[in-house]
C-alpha cells in the first residue's frame, strides 16, 4: 500500500516526530510505501473563502498557487493517509491547520443535495502527542479529527494520541508498542 504521512509539527525530533518514526518504519517493515510531507516545509495559505473551488466538484479547484494543491494530490493517490500532530492550545498546530482549512476545496456541494467529497472513503488515521491527560484536553484534537473524518466522507482506520510526554525522554515506555499495534490496526 502507499500511505502518506502529513506531519505537522515544527519540533523535527519531538515526540510526533519519534511516534510518527516508529509508525513510519513499522510501514515500510511490512512492504508499504511511506511518503512523508513535512507540513512545516512548504508554503500553504489559509482559504480565503472565494468558493471558486465549489465550482470545481472533481478536483481541488482551489484558485491559490501554493504548495497545497500538490499535498492533496499526493493524498489522493495514496492508499492511506495519516495526519501527525501535537496538540497546540487544544488544536492542530498552526502547520498543519492551514492545510485542515483548505480541505474545504476537497468537499462540494455541502447542503445542496449533491454533496462530494474527493476524499469519500479515503482511508485515513490520526496520530498526535500532547503534553497533558487525554481526557479533557488531548480529546479535543480527537474530536476535531472526528468531525473532519465525517466532513470529507473519509474511512477512519485508526488513532494514536499519546498523552502525558513534553519531551522524547518522557514518552510512555509503551508508546512503542502502540505505534506497532496502530500499523496493524491501520493497514488491516
Amino acid at each position: 500500500m502507499r500511505i502518506v504521512t502529513l506531519f505537522g509539527s515544527p519540533r523535527k525530533k519531538g515526540n510526533t516526530a519519534i511516534l510518527l518514526g516508529w509508525v513510519e518504519e513499522a510501514l515500510k517493515n511490512q512492504g508499504h510505501e511511506v511518503d512523508r510531507v513535512d507540513v512545516a516545509k512548504h508554503n500553504i495559505n489559509g482559504c480565503i473563502e472565494c468558493y471558486t473551488c465549489q465550482k470545481k466538484p472533481d478536483e481541488p479547484g482551489c484558485p491559490q498557487k501554493d504548495d497545497a494543491l500538490g499535498i492533496f494530490q499526493r493524498m489522493l493517490a495514496a492508499d492511506i493517509v495519516i495526519y501527525a500532530s501535537p496538540m497546540f492550545c487544544w488544536s492542530w498546530t498552526s502547520q498543519i491547520k492551514t492545510l485542515i482549512d483548505r480541505h474545504f476545496c476537497l468537499v462540494t456541494n455541502i447542503g445542496e443535495g449533491k454533496y462530494k467529497s474527493l476524499l469519500e472513503g479515503k482511508k485515513v488515521a490520526l496520530m498526535g502527542t500532547c503534553a497533558g491527560p487525554l481526557e479533557g484536553n488531548g480529546q479535543h484534537l480527537v474530536d476535531q479529527f472526528s468531525a473532519l473524518v465525517d466532513y470529507a466522507q473519509a474511512k477512519l482506520m485508526g488513532k494514536l494520541f499519546v498523552p502525558l510526554c513534553t519531551t522524547p525522554e518522557k514518552m510512555p515506555e509503551d508508546a512503542k508498542l502502540k505505534a506497532a499495534e496502530f500499523v496493524n490496526q491501520i493497514v488491516a
